[in-house]
């Protein structure tokens, strides 16, 4: 199994994304190379088979990661889904202590958890919402009276006191889902996922004809997301993820059917699913 040399991040510094990367490749000898968005990690990846990126894909708040979505149907860049992992995002509140907070910046999606709690205990501020978590700490970093809502590891980067870890009362089911991916993925063990591209015949019925061979078969979609064809107006193609191994027989048997029925299928990675840290 060759190992990656580059592990490219949706960046700044200090992002959940780059906490993912770390912690996945911890103890390898990789450089992580931060980039400024998803679409810029895929073009990187692209680039070098050597080359790993770490992109989240979805939120069990804020959704689903359009952008991710869209760079692994991008046939032209050719990424494939090497792991799934998952990421218990704990959140921090970051500034300077023994000063007066009068700005909070922070991501849309922390507000939001955050929101009773900010009520409570600093009524007043203004909240200022950014790109991210991290550049909400960047930015934080620059004024003696701004807090940052963000992960711990953004304080050290950019010089914050970490005020209180982890903020109470917000869910414990907020959790991100992060994908590696990569030009050449290696095939790892225990795969339990399959991502799949769908793209149809233009006519009545056609989502239907896909989708009787799986349910046929027994196959569970977890995912049906349909995303417009660029070049082709009022064209519609599926990012589908099945359950289970596309070298099962069952798998192989339903998709062949498929496959008589649509344009195309594209598998965009079999691998394992759901590896779970904690920020």
């Amino acid at each position: 199994m060759a190992s990656p040399k580059e592990i490219a991040y949706l960046g700044p510094e200090g992002t959940y994304a780059h906490e993912m990367a770390l912690k996945r490749y911890r103890g390898k000898r990789v450089t992580f190379t931060p980039c400024p968005s998803v679409e810029a990690v895929f073009e990187h990846v692209a680039q070098s088979p050597q080359r790993r990126g770490v992109v989240p894909i979805v939120n069990s708040s804020g959704g689903t990661i359009y952008e991710t979505i869209d760079g692994l149907m991008n046939e032209d860049l050719g990424l494939r889904i090497e792991e799934e992992l998952s990421l218990d995002v704990r959140l921090a509140l970051l500034g300077r202590k023994r000063q007066q907070i009068e700005t909070i910046y922070s991501h849309f999606v922390p507000f939001e958890h955050c929101d009773r709690w900010l009520k409570r205990r600093y009524p007043g501020v203004n909240r200022v919402p950014m790109n991210s978590t991290a550049i909400s700490a960047r930015e934080a970093s620059h004024s003696e009276c701004a807090a940052a809502i963000s992960n711990r590891r953004a304080a050290a980067i950019y010089g914050l006191d970490v005020l209180v870890f982890p903020i109470p009362g917000i869910s414990k089911t907020n959790v991100t889902h992060f994908i590696i991916v990569s030009r050449k993925p290696d095939r790892l063990p225990r795969t339990s996922k399959t991502s799949l591209a769908v793209y149809l015949h233009n006519q009545p019925g056609a989502l239907l004809d896909f989708l009787t061979p799986m349910a046929e078969a027994g196959l569970n979609l977890s995912t049906l997301i349909s995303r417009p064809i660029k070049g082709k107006p009022r064209q519609y193609a599926f990012f589908v993820d099945v359950d289970g191994d596309v070298n099962q027989p069952r798998m192989k048997t339903a998709l062949k059917e498929a496959c008589r029925k649509v344009d195309q299928v594209l598998v965009l990675g079999s691998y394992p699913s759901f590896r779970a840290y904690t920020s």
